[in-house]
């Protein structure tokens, strides 16, 4: 396995336990569990999306460099991450669920997670030209705290995306009054989720016996 495609492999691990932990939590709070048959089949393939996304731009850096800076890079990505949101919605349409993305406030979002993505392979990819493991490029790319805080706005970012996709969600009739109380709850649940896991892999990483 060439480079880029380790690492968007090990992010593609991280963002299923990110899901794996919201889906979790969201079993646990009461208020959503008339909801949760109607949010886990979303989140399940909306983390086949992210994945997929976060792929694309890792490998795209890993290939021809990372211009973070510069828009029609961006813009090119964004366009091409659109793609795979149809075929997303065109996955959500097999559940009793109607779903129309709300470009106007998710691409801000998503714009700013690609310039992030981007900036961070670029920097791990450099460092990882010294070293032979993927650990001993990310300790010398990152210090644990920086890489922590960089895993936790990416992840953040995600959230504030899943959280305006869900509230685009039309639920059934009698939950539809619950659905940005759903959309909240979510976000507070992913962005706890996303801050532990931030922690956790910061500390796997610096940990003295990591397996990658």
């Amino acid at each position: 396995m060439d480079r880029p495609s380790a690492l968007a492999h090990l992010n593609g691990r991280m963002l299923a336990a990110f899901s794996s932990r919201t889906t979790s939590e969201l079993r646990a709070a009461l208020p959503l569990r008339l909801a949760l048959p109607h949010v886990e089949p979303l989140l399940e393939l909306n983390v086949q999306k992210e994945i997929r996304k976060d792929a694309l731009i890792i490998r795209h850096a890993g290939q021809n460099g990372a211009c973070p800076a510069e828009s029609e890079l961006v813009r090119a990505l964004f366009l091409q991450t659109k793609k795979i949101d149809q075929d997303f919605v065109a996955r959500v349409g097999a559940f009793p669920l109607r779903i129309v993305i709300p470009y106007a406030e998710i691409e801000p979002l998503r714009v700013d997670r690609i310039k992030r993505v981007l900036a961070s392979t670029d920097r791990i990819l450099g460092a990882w030209r010294e070293h032979a493991r993927l650990r001993g490029a990310l300790r010398a790319a990152y210090s644990q705290s920086e890489l922590e805080s960089t895993l936790r706005q990416i992840l953040d970012l995600y959230a504030r995306e899943t959280r305006a996709l869900t509230r685009s969600v039309r639920l059934p009739l009698l939950l539809e009054p619950l659905r940005e109380r759903i959309a909240q709850h979510l976000l507070t649940i992913m962005r706890g989720a996303g801050a532990h896991l931030a922690a956790d892999v910061a500390r796997g990483v610096y940990r003295h016996h990591a397996t990658f």
